[in-house]
């Protein structure tokens, strides 16, 4: 009997022993600034200073006298996310796409804990910086919350509203991606900061394009190098706790500019229901809905959704230019 403590002793010691080293073997450290700019900005990359010590990355596309479209992307996601879109609506519209804080390539100073209801005010800093009084405003899954919001705070700047799979309403059951699941415990969120988090980040993108291809190693990549930017794993990890503003129906019902709601009918994150109660929710909204697809259409089936978006935006023309001069 004793040989076999003596014996599961020395298992367990050596067990403890692999766990300690295989958690520093799998420890991330940063990653600066100047090379995730190098390895993911764009030529046309541009960045702007904001109160609160934000410097936001942004781009800035077509002509400038067409009207605007800012475009904002969702958890954990960037600019990237919008480049098909950008592409097809830069001939006509004048597109803005921005790195939110803690996502892609905007900085922000160290405790920076705004939140997800102070994204706002980055949308406006942005929007003021390039002299836009009135726009369309876009926006997929958290971005998708963020544009809601600062519709019904900005009625006078927002002129059309676009809902991707929008967040807001109260959730009713987990998401389909484990990595969301880690992410509302905290010993989850203090355990992800520091390890490798590819395969749940690979888990959680499979769960979002459903088409496993889409998925793709330079994906992967981007989404965990970007989140190793300076700051960013606390910000992205504050997301997940506090409280959050929440949709509803009378509120949404302020919303009196044209609205469409598009919604990939397989999303696996954010339910179809939820698009469908925006639609419901804002009076005169126009609906699209997407069989087989999941949370990022305009990643997913970008030629279809980018098509989709242009026919709605024709049928809902703007009075004046959103940057007249």
């Amino acid at each position: 009997m004793k040989t076999l403590l003596r014996g599961l002793g020395v298992a367990l010691a050596l067990i403890a022993v692999l766990a300690t080293a295989g958690w520093f073997l799998l420890q991330r450290p940063d990653i600066p600034y100047a090379t995730l700019e190098a390895r993911y900005g764009y030529a046309d990359s541009q960045y702007v200073d904001l109160p609160g010590g934000v410097r936001a990355h942004y781009r800035d596309l077509g002509p400038r006298e067409a009207p605007a479209i800012v475009l904002v992307h969702g958890f954990s996601a960037s600019t990237h996310a919008w480049d098909a879109w950008t592409k097809a609506l830069s001939g006509n519209y004048r597109v803005v796409v921005l790195d939110l804080p803690g996502h892609g390539l905007t900085r922000a100073p160290a405790g920076y804990a705004a939140g997800r209801d102070g994204f706002g005010a980055v949308v406006d800093g942005v929007t003021g910086k390039l002299g836009l009084a009135r726009f369309t405003l876009g926006g997929n899954s958290m971005g998708g919350g963020v544009a809601w919001a600062y519709t019904l705070d900005h009625p006078d700047k927002v002129e059309r509203l676009v809902l991707v799979d929008a967040a807001g309403w109260p959730m009713t059951k987990a998401g389909g991606a484990s990595i969301f699941a880690i992410l509302r415990n905290p010993l989850g969120r203090r355990l992800l900061k520091d390890i490798d988090s590819r395969p749940l980040v690979a888990q959680g993108l499979r769960a979002a394009y459903l088409d496993p291809k889409l998925v793709t190693p330079a994906l992967v990549d981007r989404y965990v190098d970007l989140a190793r930017a300076p700051g960013h794993r606390d910000i992205l990890l504050g997301l997940q706790t506090g409280a959050r503003r929440l949709a509803t129906a009378a509120d949404l019902s302020r919303i009196h500019v044209p609205t469409l709601v598009m919604v990939g009918q397989d999303d696996r994150l954010i339910p179809a229901a939820d698009g469908e109660k925006f639609h419901k929710a804002i009076p005169g909204a126009t609906l699209i809905l997407y069989p087989g697809v999941g949370h990022v259409p305009m990643e997913q089936i970008p030629d279809r959704s980018a098509a989709d978006l242009k026919a709605w935006l024709e049928a809902h023309p703007v009075k004046q230019p959103s940057n007249p001069g």
